[in-house]
């Protein structure tokens, strides 16, 4: 029986393998590099440098996945918000397409990761779908397709009743499918990523806040809440959305509204099989998207935008449970036993950032809802970048700390943002 709101755990907490002990910093360490934040970047860049035989010491003020890399959808998305020929007109061609070719092989390091360390983690690899909500995106999602597809990614366009096929609904006017996604058990794979870091030789800390990072000459004192503290020659700092102003003026640069989950009792086979039947994960062209996919229990999983605030009962789920419904009315009646969020970082120009504030100190934050291939990625670059200090490491070019323009009001106009998009995204029509 499901634990009332708001005791009840995530799906994935009541549904991973063990974790590893990671048992709090006790005495001070010295070493090369101190990663702060134990996310799925913070522990690629683990793994990674203690794959290069560098010393490394994580620390993480929870437990390693705690936060939204422990709590996400699980889909497993290549590229980033914009398409290839945006990325070339940004960036120029040789710049792009190097950019490119990085953001496109993001799902291919999760799915390697898994299979090369034989990673406990329920995962399928059968392709992301983007619906198109409206006529304006149908046109959209063509010519994304079609860009990609000019790579040789093997993508499949889908006209209305395609969709529906695909689906299980009829809700889409078009879609594309991009067979380099997949989907994976969100929290498995990070608990997967700290067994593989510490047998690499990696030391990793959970319950370990971190209260400063300051400068001593030639190396970096990282202190924690325990009194232990790390020296080190640099630092890497991965904290995404639940940083606490550790770096001067970077919780200022991104907004990290709350993605809301709900997910069903496992549903029976007939029911199953008639949702996603091909396995695929999707998410639709809406400003406040929808995405939702069936787990390796067969619950069907909804998750989208909900209140910016912390939740405060189950009635903050409604509208994606009603949604889910809408869109199979085949489970009505089915209870939905799991609702749980956690929050992403969005920055102002929807990609992620790199910022060194002083040489050897690192940040990267954003992940823009595609961060488990993303910043996986992006840790392993990080992680090179902190072992050899070659800029040709990184896929994206290291930028200033930026505040927001009036970030202090950022709750109340994301939230005037979130009623506008409702309005013009339009609702569900029930599914026939």
């Amino acid at each position: 029986m499901a634990v009332p709101f708001p005791l009840a755990p995530s799906l994935w907490a009541t549904t991973a393998p063990a974790a590893a002990a990671t048992p709090p910093l006790d005495q001070s360490v010295a070493v090369e590099t101190c990663i702060v934040g134990g996310g799925y970047a913070g522990l690629s860049a683990a793994l990674r440098l203690a794959e290069r035989g560098t010393g490394v010491v994580l620390l993480e003020s929870r437990e390693p996945g705690w936060g939204a890399s422990g709590r996400n959808g699980g889909q497993v998305i290549p590229g980033v918000k914009y398409d290839p020929s945006e990325l070339v007109a940004k960036y120029g061609p040789a710049a792009g397409e190097a950019l490119i070719r990085f953001v496109g092989a993001t799902a291919d390091k999760v799915f390697d990761l898994i299979a090369r360390h034989g990673m406990d983690v329920p995962h399928v690899r059968a392709g992301w779908i983007q619906g198109a909500h409206n006529p304006a995106m149908v046109e959209t999602v063509k010519r994304r397709a079609g860009e990609w597809a000019e790579r040789g990614v093997a993508v499949t366009l889908y006209d209305a009743d395609g969709m529906a096929a695909a689906v299980g609904a009829r809700q889409y006017l078009a879609g594309w499918q991009d067979g380099r996604a997949g989907a994976i058990h969100p929290l498995a794979y990070a608990r997967g990523l700290v067994r593989a870091a510490q047998k690499a030789g990696a030391q990793i800390h959970g319950d370990s806040r971190v209260v400063s990072i300051v400068k001593r000459g030639e190396v970096f004192e990282v202190a924690t809440t325990q009194g232990p503290t790390v020296t080190a020659r640099r630092v890497i700092v991965a904290t995404g959305g639940y940083g606490d102003g550790l770096i001067p003026g970077l919780r200022e640069t991104v907004i990290a509204p709350n993605s809301f989950i709900a997910a069903t009792e496992p549903l029976g086979d007939n029911i199953a099989g008639s949702i996603l039947p091909g396995g695929q994960v999707i998410s639709d062209t809406r400003q406040l998207l929808l995405y939702f996919r069936r787990d390796h229990t067969n619950r069907l999983l909804m998750g989208g935008r909900g209140p910016f605030r912390e939740p405060k009962s189950a009635d903050d789920w409604a509208h994606l449970e009603r949604a889910a419904v809408k869109l199979f009315p085949q489970i009505k009646g089915i209870a939905f036993d799991h609702r749980w969020c956690g929050r992403v970082t969005l920055t102002r120009d929807f990609l992620p950032h790199i910022h060194e504030p002083e040489p050897g100190l690192i940040v990267d934050i954003g992940c823009m809802g595609r961060g488990v291939g993303l910043q996986t990625a992006i840790g392993e670059a990080l992680a090179d970048y902190a072992a050899t200090g070659d800029k040709a490491s990184l896929p994206f070019p290291v930028v200033p700390i930026v505040p927001l323009p009036f970030h202090a009001l950022h709750k109340l106009y994301v939230s005037a943002i979130i009623g506008w998009y409702r309005m013009t995204d339009g609702g569900l029509k029930a599914s026939t």
